[in-house]
């Protein structure tokens, strides 16, 4: 897609209850508006482009996912306001009280001020790349060789395929796609005027060529040229619409690799296009357009099927209003009032750049690269990991039904385990039926094909496709005829709610009765994603859990909205209200003066009754530490309001995904896992699912993950009550050498799944040693001559190089925006990218004081793991 995948945002919808009539008086101190705030995380992702421990083209990506970003942000939230400020009710949002003409003028001016950065850190970038080899040419920076080469590859490669468009009186102004680039070639003013002078001289040298006796008078090259191509009068504008055949990376001749881009080179020959007229200029443009479409306009629900009215409702957002112009270049006195004029646009809507107005174009540019040369310019590649906790050699469906719970963390472990449980359901002849929600599927999805297999191969399997799901209504819709056509049971979720909740149920008939396999996750199932999205998932064989999940789906079927669970909390009936309970819960805690706490790790926090209770806890002296990614209309520190709260965000290489809801202390602390971030949209109008995590050691292991989050010092940020963010690296330590000690918690996790996955492997092929050995004594035979006995290999052994990602300057690998690395070692962040050198302590006095640490004695693993950070760091 950007965020691409690992590009995706989260937008609420305006014409929610996120929008009221307003309330008398003015906004809580410690309450800023979203899409401000928003900006603001998107000005993080910005800075991670010029984090100069970030790989240069890794630092790239970064900036385009700015920028798809931003395209989306336009597209969704800048859309729905534009809706709004029409309507003639009066209408504010509730954090700021502001109308949605304010919001739209707040942010307008704020993206002014974001482009200057985001022009000066995509040209620091691009010298950068220069120097290594990776030059990004610019028309006026071409070689005479350049110029030539491309002159005969424009005329093989681009002008074939170019679709030339003139505007006047005959040919009315174009619709201009949304967010597709454009040449506008601006006709010279006077070119009537010359056309006409060089039709009457020609004419008149006409008449004198024949009473010369065939001697005509020398004419002029331009009249020569007019008297073959007259353009048609009254023509003051063209355009050129990017080719989508041709290729927007235009390989150049010199050393390493130079490029220009598509748009460019059709600039250079708009003179040989409109050749019958005088080219004043050219410019590049773009229009981005409203695409917020309401998915329930219009449905006649006894008529239509509900896939052929999204493919209808997925057809007007192409012509939707514009809602941004921008240009590479100032446009003229002439050219701009004339666009703005047929776009229906403000000259505040305008934004002139010198970026690329399309940046999609940076995640190919590795493939570009030798393997060497790329390799010094990425993130050192990383795969998510098997789990250490199942057995690859056995059945999954064996281990989880035998074990306890299993809890798989993305991306740093891999998704295979389910996918492959969802195999053998498939073939199982005990399972008898499969229940799962979709909201986001890859294009080429494993799981989705075990699903289907299972179909086909006569289970019963009930897939609950959202088909509103943001930008990827197309694809599920494909998804969704594929499944029906394999016999799936299809169906679509609510015409109020969107299914947004992660749950899939496996039912057994065993000896002992029926059995559910049930998995509950904070992302979505999608296996592109999982390698860029840190998500958790959990796979139990709980009765109760098992039990609410087929509630869950005969609900879903009904379309009833239920609260009738024992264990799962639903929205939208019942995530809110247990939030809001539980913390009512710490506060009362909090008066008594006994030991009490709070902790949420989510996506964004817009509800403002939650907002407004955590404020309450606040006041109470409940302490509360909040790890937020993107949107925080909740300003933390504000004296007599939010004091007691500490809001946190990580934004690096991989996309925090993962929703963690905790109440208490840590020592006692109740964790529940969610799908639902704490926005007024997943807890009011979707239907979500919040889970407590009930096993001890998957307690444990979920807080320690909490802990090494929080001990961040490489990508962690703090949210001020002056409404900024601290600077990157403002909790880095100093050495007593001097040297500045980052660590990163995302590298860590990644060296850790590494490290587990090959103490694994030792483990297995020690296992099968003494197994050998066993057999082999029993039988009284030794091995033959010749025959290697299996011992721990090169490749099972744990190398201190291993480490090398954690204490490296740069980080190891989506949003708009991804996949994990590919044949060339490059890898696209998820809205955010990572690395540097680990602490060699890790401590989260600083930013979780409240949660105490229980003494005890580090694991095996743990021990393992410091032993190889510390022999890497006495190498260096």
């Amino acid at each position: 897609m950007h965020i691409k995948e690992a590009l995706c945002m989260a937008n609420d919808n305006p014409t929610s209850s996120d929008q009221v009539i307003p309330a008398a008086g003015n906004p809580a101190p410690y309450l800023q508006n979203r899409e401000l705030s928003w900006l603001d995380f998107n000005e993080r992702v910005l800075e991670q482009g010029a984090d100069e421990s970030v790989p240069l083209l890794q630092r790239l990506n970064f900036i385009s996912i700015f920028w798809s970003n931003l395209q989306e942000f336009f597209m969704v939230r800048v859309g729905s306001l534009t809706d709004l400020s029409l309507v003639k009710k009066h209408i504010v949002d509730s954090k700021s009280n502001m109308t949605p003409s304010e919001q739209l003028r707040a942010i307008y001016l704020r993206c002014h001020e974001l482009y200057p950065a985001y022009e000066r850190t995509f040209e620091q970038v691009r010298l950068l790349l220069n120097k290594v080899g990776v030059t990004h040419v610019r028309p006026d920076e071409l070689t005479d060789e350049q110029r030539s080469y491309l002159a005969e590859y424009a005329e093989a490669n681009v002008t074939p395929f170019l679709s030339p468009q003139i505007i006047n009186a005959r040919h009315p102004f174009p619709h201009l796609e949304n967010g597709a680039l454009y040449i506008v070639v601006r006709l010279n003013e006077e070119a009537d005027n010359a056309q006409d002078q060089a039709k009457s001289e020609h004419k008149k040298k006409g008449k004198k060529g024949k009473k010369s006796k065939g001697k005509p008078a020398k004419e002029p090259a331009k009249s020569a040229s007019l008297s073959q191509n007259v353009g048609a009068e009254g023509t003051m504008l063209g355009l050129i619409p990017l080719p989508r055949q041709c290729a927007r990376v235009v390989k150049l001749p010199g050393d390493g690799f130079s490029f220009i881009l598509l748009e460019h080179v059709v600039e250079m020959v708009a003179e040989q296009v409109f050749s019958m007229y005088t080219v004043k200029h050219t410019n590049v443009i773009c229009v981005t357009r409203n695409a917020d479409i309401d998915a329930t306009e219009s449905t006649d629900e006894n008529d239509e099927d509900y896939r052929e009215h999204m493919k209808r409702i997925l057809k007007k957002r192409a012509r939707l209003a514009p809602v941004r112009l921008e240009s590479e270049r100032e446009l003229s006195d002439t050219l701009e009032p004339l666009l703005l004029d047929r776009l229906n646009l403000k000259k505040h809507q305008v934004f002139t750049t010198s970026v690329p107005l399309d940046l999609s174009f940076t995640w190919g540019l590795a493939s570009h690269l030798s393997e060497k040369q790329c390799a010094a310019l990425v993130y050192p590649p990383f795969t998510p990991q098997w789990p250490a906790c199942l057995d690859r050699k056995r059945p999954i469906m064996d281990q989880v039904t035998a074990g306890g719970d299993v809890l798989l963390s993305y991306p740093y472990e891999s998704m295979d385990p389910f996918v492959q449980l969802l195999r053998e359901a498939s073939r199982d002849p005990r399972v008898i039926s499969i229940k799962i929600t979709l909201y986001r599927l890859a294009s080429q999805s494993h799981l989705a094909e075990a699903l289907i297999d299972a179909a086909e191969n006569g289970k019963e399997v009930t897939a609950l496709f959202e088909l509103r799901a943001r930008f990827d209504e197309s694809n599920n819709i494909e998804w969704s005829q594929r499944f029906e056509q394999a016999g799936c049971n299809v169906i679509y979720g609510f015409r109020d709610y969107k299914v947004h909740s992660k749950i899939c149920c496996i039912t057994r008939q065993t000896d002992d009765g029926i059995q559910h396999i049930t998995q509950l996750g904070t992302g979505n199932y999608n296996e592109k994603t999982a390698k860029l999205y840190t998500d958790l998932s959990l796979i139990t064989t709980s009765p109760t859990i098992g039990r609410d999940a087929t509630e869950f789906f005969r609900n879903m079927a009904l379309e009833n909205v239920s609260d009738n669970y024992d264990v799962l909390w639903v929205a939208p009936l019942q995530v809110k209200p247990l939030i809001l309970k539980n913390i009512d819960h710490q506060i009362e805690l909090a008066r008594r003066g006994e030991p009490c706490g709070l902790f949420f790790k989510t996506n964004s926090v817009t509800d403002k009754e939650i907002i407004d209770k955590i404020a309450e806890a606040s006041q109470a002296g409940v302490k509360t530490v909040m790890l937020v990614r993107g949107i925080s209309c909740l300003v933390p520190g504000v004296e007599g309001y939010t004091e007691n709260v500490r809001v946190v965000s990580i934004v690096g290489r991989m996309l925090e995904h993962s929703r963690i809801y905790g109440f208490g202390p840590r020592t006692n602390m109740k964790i529940y896992l969610a799908s639902a971030d704490l926005m007024t949209r997943n807890m009011d109008k979707r239907v979500e699912i919040a889970w407590p995590v009930l096993d001890e050691k998957l307690r444990d292991r979920i807080l320690s993950y909490i802990d090494v989050s929080l001990s961040d010092t490489a990508k962690l940020r703090e949210l001020l009550p002056n409404r900024r963010y601290t600077p990157l690296g403002f909790f880095a330590q100093v050495s007593p050498e001097g040297k500045t000690i980052r660590f990163d918690s995302q590298a860590h996790f990644m060296d850790e799944a590494r490290l587990k996955a090959r103490m694994n492997t030792e483990v297995e092929v020690e296992r099968e040693v003494e197994k050998r050995e066993a057999v082999e004594g029993a039988t009284n035979v030794a091995p033959s001559e010749g025959t290697a006995t299996p011992a721990t290999s090169e490749a099972t052994t744990v190398p201190p190089e291993a480490m090398s990602a954690t204490n490296s300057a740069a980080p190891a690998d989506a949003a708009s925006g991804s996949p994990s690395a590919d044949a060339t070692g490059t890898s696209e962040p998820a809205l955010e990218p990572d690395t540097i050198e680990p602490a060699e302590e890790v401590t989260t006095t600083a930013i979780l004081p409240h949660i105490e640490q229980p003494p005890h004695k580090p694991s095996l693993l743990v021990r393992a793991l410091a032993a190889a950070i510390r022999f890497s760091n006495r190498r260096k």
